[in-house]
């Protein structure tokens, strides 16, 4: 091994200079982490340069076998794992009292002290390796429990709210004798059962449709965003402030690793209250390659999270909840761009609010609105419910499904929600649904996290599909009781559930259905079919007719319209609290990206039924637009 001090390794190697290291070392004693821990993972000194000051000095670095990894110890406590995580240590068994120790900083006597002291071992050999090498060996070895409960917690917990099993057996015998009883009716009483059939579509959605109508009314004139002054935040005090947790979920993220790290040495929140986790799969060796070798310093903490099904973000989420310490804790994924102020203005609320509001939603939007015609028509899908749909699901005391970035949570209360269902793909709006369940409340806040907007067609349908799917998901798993959801969310959270949440969904998989009878309506009432009754059989139409009376075709027809004009308002209006005028015109081409939404329905869907716990992945950094103020 190389023997250096610490002075001579960080301060006469130029790495460091004095102020800085004193500032470090004195970091390092108050939170109990190795110099290097916080150097690294505090944005003092960029991985890659350290890696090659330590190679300028000879050092062979150790290479780890993950496939053969062996425990110290049989039973390991969570203390003893956060102790080698926090100090850069991992322990080879040699014997039963004799380890070889890896380190990451050869000058750490300090560290391999408090290593002999904790375990009461002796140290044999000590290797030299990169800190993220030693903190993949870590997880891989101790985390096995830590990862069952990430998967498994919720389930294990109260195995009604999880959605690792998608239809439950009550739910199938439902389904069941339902399509039994149809299938009769149907074949007593053709005609009626048809019409019946439609009619009940329809009038579900009506209510639907109706339901949003009323939504952006009250999110138009409600006050329930709760907005905080910039003067308000001019008088925190650093030392007041509580740390804050960030869990940054990445999966084959290299092309925004960078992005991400200066993104985040934007924020306006003292460094050292900052306890940000990167939570990287240990399969994902391009971003595990990205952060190794980043050219400059970065304030996040890696956590390696070892391999398991189902690959989702929710699962990747609560395995870090074990590893977080902050009061509040956010997500942020790898391309977005918080407002500066964002973590402030969420402390300075929640010192406000009841202490029944435990979630505040932060607006999302899009840096690169203008780039083609999705990202215009995401960019006004997302001005419009996190601006009016949310507000107004909040101002009618309506449970708010969450989105998947900026909500920040008070960090016990999500731990006595159980975290996310890891078999959910859309967490974020089941969370939201457990929470008000159990008597807590959501708000909304008046800062925005832009995002990167799906610029690529597939990539979208991809990301869409995987949303409607989570949707279903939560709608079964909150359908499996109705009486026990109604008693627990009361009479408006109820419907306002079955018409937010299942009226989604369900309107998506109609539309092409109200769009073919629209057409053929159109058809039929122009009597274009006369002029082609040579080739079109008349007896077809006569049928269409006869289970298609002409009042239902006038309530398709007007829900189809209706739906379509009023999503063209709603978008018309999202403009303007974003003064995005410009797009004020590709409001108008609503119907065709309700008919992307419904492949995207269909696909999920099928995804239901086939894989319903696989997570479409989103590819980001496809865009060349990173200006937030961009029109």
């Amino acid at each position: 091994m190389l023997q250096l001090y610490r002075n001579d390794l960080f301060l006469k190697s130029d790495l460091l200079d004095q102020e800085i290291y004193m500032h470090i070392d004195n970091l390092s004693r108050s939170m109990n982490k190795s110099f290097l821990k916080v150097t690294l993972c505090y944005a003092f000194l960029s991985r890659l340069k350290y890696k090659e000051y330590l190679e300028k000095l000879g050092v062979n670095f150790y290479k780890f076998d993950y496939t053969n990894l062996s425990k110290i110890k049989k039973e390991f406590s969570k203390a003893e794992f956060d102790f080698l995580l926090d100090h850069n240590l991992y322990p080879i068994a040699i014997n039963e009292n004799r380890v070889d120790l890896i380190t990451a900083d050869p000058s750490d006597d300090i560290s391999i002290t408090k290593f002999k002291e904790y375990f009461s071992l002796e140290v044999n050999t000590i290797h030299i390796a990169e800190d993220l090498d030693i903190i993949k060996a870590i997880h891989m070895t101790y985390g096995d429990e830590i990862l069952h409960k990430a998967v498994f917690q919720l389930y294990e917990r109260d195995n009604k709210s999880s959605a690792l099993e998608t239809f439950t057996f009550r739910q199938v015998v439902v389904l069941g004798l339902l399509g039994v009883v149809f299938l009769l009716l149907l074949f007593v009483y053709p005609i009626t059962s048809i019409i019946g059939l439609n009619l009940l579509i329809n009038i579900f959605l009506l209510f639907a449709i109706g339901f949003k109508f009323l939504l952006t009314v009250v999110g138009a004139k409600s006050e329930t965003v709760q907005k905080i002054a910039k003067a308000e935040l001019g008088n925190l005090e650093d030392e007041e402030l509580p740390y804050y947790t960030i869990q940054l979920p990445v999966f084959k993220e290299s092309e925004v690793i960078y992005k991400l790290a200066s993104n985040l040495q934007n924020l306006d929140y003292p460094k050292h209250k900052l306890d940000v986790k990167l939570l990287i799969e240990s399969d994902d060796e391009v971003t595990f390659d990205a952060v190794k070798n980043l050219k400059f310093p970065c304030i996040f903490d890696p956590v390696i999270i070892p391999y398991a099904q189902p690959k989702t973000k929710p699962k990747a989420c609560n395995y870090g909840l074990h590893f977080s310490k902050g009061k509040y804790l956010t997500i942020y994924d790898a391309e977005d761009i918080p407002d500066s102020d964002q973590l402030k203005m969420v402390h300075t609320l929640f010192s406000k609010l009841p202490e029944e509001y435990i979630v505040i939603q932060c607006a999302l939007n899009y840096f690169n609105k203008t780039e083609n015609f999705l990202t215009r028509m995401f960019t006004l899908e997302y001005s419009y419910w996190f601006d009016y749909m949310l507000p107004g699901l909040d101002g009618l005391g309506v449970p708010i499904p969450l989105g998947g970035t900026s909500n920040h949570f008070k960090f016990d209360k999500l731990i006595e929600l159980g975290g996310w269902d890891g078999f959910n793909v859309t967490e974020d709006a089941d969370l939201g649904i457990r929470a008000y369940a159990k008597g807590y409340k959501v708000t909304v806040l008046n800062s925005t996290t832009y995002e990167e907007a799906n610029n690529a067609f597939y990539n979208w349908i991809r990301q869409r599909s995987r949303w409607i799917k989570g949707y279903m998901q939560t709608y079964l798993v909150h359908m499996r009781n109705p009486a026990k959801l109604y008693r627990e969310v009361g009479w408006s959270g109820f419907w306002g559930f079955q018409f937010f949440i299942g009226g989604t969904f369900f309107t998506f998989l109609s539309y092409p259905v109200l769009l073919l009878l629209f057409l053929f309506y159109i058809f039929i009432t122009l009597d274009i079919s006369t002029s082609i009754t040579g080739s079109f059989n008349i007896e077809v139409i006569n049928f269409f007719k006869l289970v298609f009376p002409d009042w239902i075709i006038i309530l398709s027809v007007f829900n189809f319209m209706a739906g379509n004009l009023l999503m063209i308002y709603i978008n018309m209006i999202a403009v303007f609290r974003r003064k995005s005028y410009s797009l004020i015109l590709y409001a108008l081409t609503n119907p065709v990206y309700w008919l992307m939404h419904s492949i995207s329905a269909y696909k999920g869907l099928f995804q239901l039924i086939s894989k319903p716990f696989y997570w479409e992945k989103t590819n980001h950094g496809l865009t060349k637009d990173h200006n937030p103020d961009a029109e």
